[in-house]
This record gives structure tokens, C-alpha cells and sequence, in this order.
């Protein structure tokens, strides 16, 4: 027999009082917050007939989740990042704001700070043998007007699928740069390709896809700030044509207009002509950003992120 208890005016005395509404002290909004977070909790243990147990797994799940620091890994897994750019594209149609690349998630392995480079810059500190890959393109806006000036903050992978600063074996703001585009709203990088990677394999993240019958495969994929006086901030990342999991990524962020055509070239007076030796990949891409309605839509979310600028 369910019980249902959420509704009466009892249990909602207590959760008034527990989201601190009896009192004029504190936040609004993080009261208005809470109250639909309990209310909402405890119609899911009503609903779905939670046990105490399944509960207090959950709350050590959550305990064990936060220890390991994967609460912006299993966001992504679960949708929800996406759903934000859903949401927010959503938005942009309701008000007219059309045209552009694409958003797409930003991730949680971000890092400010990286080194600023004039027109191009090298990534990778010549340590991973990877794949060279000279990667270009122009940043333009949606009437194809090159933007000058615009800074492309850039960070991927290595071939481990491991990224600087998460990885203490790499240097400091390895596959990390940012570049300012020259007058033609061109920027040039030289790196390497890198690798698809997985969620950790013991870590809290598979833990849940697992229970899920879900892998925690992403493919291969570089990520970008770009941002311009005048233009909305784009958050957005190439995902590189070719991954097995190019449209199967356990977080969501392929979409159309977003997949790098990479061309691999096995030339050596090709490769020679790029002061280079052996293979070698080449991988074009431009970005067109809308014009900024306000001076808000230039500034990326203020989401906490490490080494904050």
C-alpha cells in the first residue's frame, strides 16, 4: 500500500520551515530553490516507492560522486548539459536569434589562463608522438564578414585522452592556447590529433551508465571558447569525422554543423614543405558568431571553473 504524505499540510510545514521560509534571513531564490528540490524528492520517493535503502545508497553515491570530483562528468552523461544548449537554442528561436555555429557543451576540463598567441601558436610541447595536426580556420560573422580580434581559446585532449592540469605527467598548458585572430579573422595552431577517451572505469560516473547498460565513450574532439567585442560568447567543440563514437558520445555533444572533416596526409615533400617529417593531419574549420544584442551575450556563463580568470 503507497502512502502518500508530501501533499499534507504537515510534511509541507516542515519543508517550508526546512527551505527556511519561516524567516526573513537568507537568499530568496535558494529558498525557492530548495523547497521544490525537497518537494520534488520526496514525490519521486512516493511515486517510485523508494526504499530507505535505496535512498541511503543514493546519498552515499552522491558523497562518493563529490570525493572524486565527477559531478561535472556525470552531468554531461546524464543529458542535462545538452539540455541546456536545447534549452538555450530554444530561446534563441523565440527571440529571433538565428544563424551561427552551433553551441555545444563546454565539459568540465576546462582551464583559464591558457598562453596567448598573436594569429597562431604551437600546442603541444613536442612530448606526445602523436599525429601532427595543423589545424586552421577563420572566425567569421553570420554575414561572412571576418572578425578581427576575436580570441580562440582552444583545449583538447593528448593520444592518452588525458588533458593538462587533470594529468600530472603533462606540462603545464599543454593542448591549451589561445589565439587572437589576425585581419582576416584567421587563426592557425599546429598540435596533435587527439584520442577519444572514456569516463574513469571505477569511478562513480560508469558506476551509473553501467546501471544503465550505457558505455562512457566520447569521441575524438577539440574544444573552443570564441569571443569578439560585438558578438555573443560561442562555447562549441568539433568532433572529428571518422570516431566510432562520433554520434554515439556518452555526453551528447556531437551535433550537425559541428563534425571536422580531418584530411590525414602521408607526403613527405608535403610534410617537408610544413618543416615536418612523416604523416601528418590537416583539419579546417570556421565559426561564424551572431552579433551581440547585449553586452552580456560577449561573456561566457559564469560557471565555477578551474584557475578562474
Amino acid at each position: 500500500m503507497t502512502i502518500k504524505l508530501a501533499h499534507t499540510d504537515q510534511v509541507q510545514d516542515l519543508f517550508n520551515k526546512a527551505a527556511g521560509l519561516d524567516n526573513e534571513q537568507g537568499n530568496p531564490r535558494m529558498k525557492q530553490l530548495i523547497l521544490r528540490i525537497i518537494n520534488d524528492a520526496a514525490k519521486i520517493i512516493e511515486d517510485l516507492e523508494v526504499t530507505q535503502d535505496e535512498f541511503w545508497k543514493g546519498v552515499d553515491y552522491l558523497n562518493r560522486m563529490g570525493a572524486g570530483s565527477e559531478a561535472g562528468l556525470l552531468i554531461p552523461g546524464l543529458g542535462l548539459e545538452h539540455y541546456f544548449d536545447l534549452l538555450l537554442d530554444a530561446q534563441d528561436a523565440a527571440e529571433g536569434h538565428t544563424g551561427g555555429t552551433p553551441r555545444t557543451i563546454e565539459g568540465p576540463l576546462y582551464v583559464a589562463g591558457a598562453p596567448m598567441s598573436e594569429g597562431e601558436a604551437r600546442m603541444d610541447d613536442g612530448t606526445d608522438a602523436g599525429t601532427v595536426m595543423f589545424l586552421q580556420g577563420r572566425i567569421l560573422d553570420t554575414d561572412g564578414t571576418p572578425v578581427a580580434g576575436a580570441v580562440v581559446d582552444i583545449w583538447h585532449a593528448n593520444t592518452n585522452g588525458t588533458y593538462s592540469y587533470f594529468d600530472s605527467t603533462q606540462s603545464e598548458f599543454n593542448l591549451r592556447r589561445r589565439i587572437v585572430t589576425d585581419a582576416e579573422g584567421r587563426y592557425r595552431v599546429r598540435s596533435i590529433v587527439p584520442s577519444g577517451y572514456g569516463c574513469p572505469p571505477e569511478g562513480t560516473t560508469q558506476e551509473v551508465l553501467t546501471q544503465l547498460g550505457r558505455h562512457g565513450q566520447r569521441p575524438a574532439h577539440v574544444h573552443f571558447f570564441v569571443s569578439a567585442p560585438g558578438h555573443r560568447h560561442l562555447t562549441t567543440q568539433i568532433n572529428l569525422a571518422g570516431d566510432k563514437f562520433l554520434w554515439d558520445d556518452f555526453a551528447y555533444a556531437t551535433r550537425d554543423g559541428l563534425v571536422g572533416d580531418i584530411r590525414f596526409i602521408d607526403d613527405a615533400a608535403a610534410a617537408k614543405d610544413r618543416g615536418i617529417e612523416g604523416p601528418f593531419a590537416e583539419l579546417d574549420f570556421d565559426f561564424q558568431l551572431q552579433k551581440a544584442a547585449a553586452p552580456d551575450a560577449e561573456q561566457r556563463s559564469n560557471r565555477p571553473r578551474v584557475l578562474q580568470d
